[in-house]
């Protein structure tokens, strides 16, 4: 049996196929297979921000949540603006250089592009 992706309004794992259409009992969210086939193919690799906005290297965001850095008493600021972000794969999406904290990983969810 195949996999059926998730909702992707509500991220469940309970979607079923309807003939050309996936259905999402829980939320009731009704999507074509050939977005979802055409979504697979373009979303490799691709970073989004926490709104889902598309993040490319050398974006400037800002990051939308207190972020405390590990091994210090140093806290990452709401509205704390970071510039020319580069995007890499591992445990977190993003690596920048923040003034006053130095060089840190972020994850995308927690920044908004400007």
């Amino acid at each position: 049996m195949t996999e059926l992706p998730k909702c992707p309004q509500c991220n469940s794992g309970f979607t079923y196929d309807d003939g050309r259409m996936y259905v999402c009992p829980e939320c009731a969210h009704e999507w074509s297979r050939d977005v979802v086939a055409e979504e697979s193919s373009d979303q490799t690799g691709v970073v989004r921000d926490a709104v889902g906005n598309v993040l490319k290297d050398g974006d400037s965001v800002t990051v939308i949540k207190d972020l405390k850095v590990k091994g210090s008493s140093l806290v990452v600021k709401v509205g704390t603006k970071v510039k020319n972000i580069r995007l890499v794969n591992g445990d977190h999406d993003i690596d920048c250089k923040i003034d006053g904290v130095g060089a840190m990983g972020l994850k995308s969810e927690f920044v908004k592009k400007i």
